[in-house]
């Protein structure tokens, strides 16, 4: 080896990562000293978008995000705290867009409880418009909204560039819309509208301007930041490019001399942004860093040092290394070291001037408190819309069953002949599938009830109408509809049910990534085979973990419910 051709890239690359790691770099002001906590900050914005008409999580995952009676609790206990505000970026009340005609009055149901929490609970200061408030039209907008190059005419709700007094400070907001966000609106350039909505923010005394943005990627949301200026903090609502949990990125982004936030889809995260202003004025804010960027740093440290740890092992075993080169690595490894104790010790960064902000990205998991009079709502609200539904439902006809196709029988039919393989179904979580939709109250909720039943949305399968001998996960979801092989008495030829199910099936249908976060094939598959069903396939699967060891390792993992919850 030569003396130098031992440094790999990629240590190089770690080494450049690690000088640059931090928007604010961690310091001691050489005094030895530890860094300042953060005081009480002068208040606190909490920041919204792309809600999507969610007002609670799948129930089936183990860690559920985005809670609306958890994040009206959350922002309750801050107001008693200090002064606070609310805004959103849009994109707020419906789902999907068309809606589905069977799925039309739960959805303007929920709507309607989500514009009714907004004002009332959430208090929302500004609001933006996005696609997912639009799929009815704007006559179905609800809220005034924030959206300075809509035109007057178009029929929306509008209001003009607010300034609001928040804990002795003024803040202003407006909102722009990048021109493919929206469709069916008539948009004027964003960049004009909010250099405009600015300027007439700052005439009325605003020491802190916040931008509402609805644009398609982030990347088109920082362009327009730059381009109008003069912005502090701009939140962005991102349609279908809106990050998930995982993706969410923990620190703010500097665009200019202000800050892009981005929250998650659906209300999962919600950034928090406690603003501390010196000396009666913002001018350019400084970003103090945070818990949740101090823990993504640190793990990005160990990384790099894992990295530096394994070539200084090289190094040593190599004769021919220079000693001096080994030692500045020495160093290198040291520093970073020193760096990852600091921020484990002092995750904040406070500026010795200036007024500056921290950033936390607030995860509504279950182990939050629930607003009582929201869950109340909440409840209402399943009650209603699954009255509804199954009013529609009835006057609807079955999807037909075509001549010589097979239908759906039902379990009772199957456990003639397989009263061993029904015996052993009735112990797994398929047999109490319905039974968990009716502890939560949304057996008629149609985000839900098709992976709880069986044959949903096919021929001579459950409906809402229609779904007493098919409740539960029965044969026949995996097998396929049984009345042939009934008929048949199991003796035709080729066999009318699938003996197999593929087992892509499982992830495909129900088992999806936001529905069944811990779901493994063979894991699950270990909890529904045994004794009189599949006892040659659940040899061949031996020992290892289960569907249902997976989740409750998951459950505990993700804590207890928080208090006066009950979902």
């Amino acid at each position: 080896m030569s003396r130098r051709a031992g440094v790999l890239p990629a240590l190089a690359a770690a080494l450049a990562a690690a000088a640059a790691c931090s928007k604010s770099e961690v310091k001691d002001g050489g005094s030895g000293s530890p860094p300042p906590q953060p005081g009480k900050p002068t208040f606190t914005v909490f920041a919204l978008a792309e809600l999507r008409g969610q007002i609670g999580p799948c129930g089936c995952t183990a860690d559920p995000l985005g809670d609306l009676s958890r994040t009206a609790q959350m922002i309750a206990d801050a107001r008693a705290a200090g002064p606070t505000l609310v805004v959103d970026a849009g994109s707020l009340l419906y789902s999907q867009d068309p809606i589905p005609s069977l799925h039309e009055t739960q959805e303007e149901l929920k709507a309607d409880l989500l514009a009714r929490t907004y004002r009332e609970d959430l208090a929302t200061a500004a609001l933006g418009l996005g696609w997912a408030d639009l799929p009815k039209g704007p006559a179905k907008v609800r809220l005034p909204r924030q959206a300075a190059n809509v035109a007057a005419d178009a029929g929306i709700p509008l209001e003009k560039p607010t300034v609001t007094a928040v804990g002795g400070a003024k803040v202003g907001v407006f909102g722009v819309i990048a021109s493919d966000a929206v469709k069916g609106v008539s948009l004027s350039d964003p960049a004009a509208a909010g250099k405009a909505a600015v300027a007439e923010l700052r005439r009325g005394g605003a020491q802190v301007v916040i931008a509402l943005v609805q644009a398609t990627s982030k990347k088109d949301a920082a362009a327009i930041v730059r381009a109008i200026g003069g912005i502090d903090f701009a939140v962005a609502g991102l349609g279908l490019a809106t990050p998930e949990p995982r993706d969410v990125e923990p620190e703010a982004t500097r665009v200019g001399d202000g800050w892009l936030v981005v929250p998650a889809d659906r209300g999962q995260v919600v950034s928090r942004i406690d603003v501390t202003l010196r000396g009666g004025a913002a001018g350019p804010l400084s970003d103090a860093v945070g818990t949740a960027a101090a823990a993504q740093k640190r793990a990005g440290i160990e990384k790099q040092l894992a990295a530096l740890e394994a070539d200084l092992a090289r190094f040593a075993a190599d004769k021919a290394a220079d000693p001096a080169f080994v030692r500045q690595k020495q160093g290198e490894r040291d520093r970073l070291v020193t760096q990852r104790d600091q921020l484990a010790k002092q995750p904040y960064v406070i500026p010795e001037k200036g007024s500056y902000f921290t950033l936390d990205q607030v995860r509504i998991n279950k182990t939050k408190a629930c607003s009582p009079k929201v869950q109340d709502a909440v409840t209402a609200f399943y009650r209603a819309a699954g009255e509804a539904n199954a009013k529609a439902a009835a006057s609807i006809k079955p999807v037909p069953v075509p001549a010589g196709q097979a239908t759906f029988v039902g379990n009772a039919k199957c456990e003639d002949c397989h009263d061993d393989a029904i015996a052993f179904w009735k112990q797994t979580r398929h047999a109490g599938a319905w039974e968990t939709l009716v502890q939560r109250g949304q057996q008629l909720d149609l985000d839900c009830i098709g992976c709880h039943v069986t044959g949903w949305g096919k021929p001579g399968g459950a409906t809402l109408a229609i779904n007493e001998p098919l409740r539960d996960v029965g044969c026949e979801t995996c097998h396929g509809p049984g009345s042939i092989h009934v008929e048949k008495g199991g003796n035709e030829k080729p066999s009318a049910v699938v003996r197999n199910p593929p087992q892509e099936m499982c992830a495909r249908e129900c088992h999806t990534k936001e529905h069944s976060d811990t779901f493994q094939y063979e894991a699950y598959l270990r909890d529904i085979v045994g004794k009189g069903h599949g006892d040659l396939i659940r040899g061949r699967l031996g020992t290892g973990a289960t569907g249902g060891q997976l989740r409750k390792a998951a459950l505990e993992k993700a804590g207890r419910m928080g208090p006066g919850c009950i979902r």
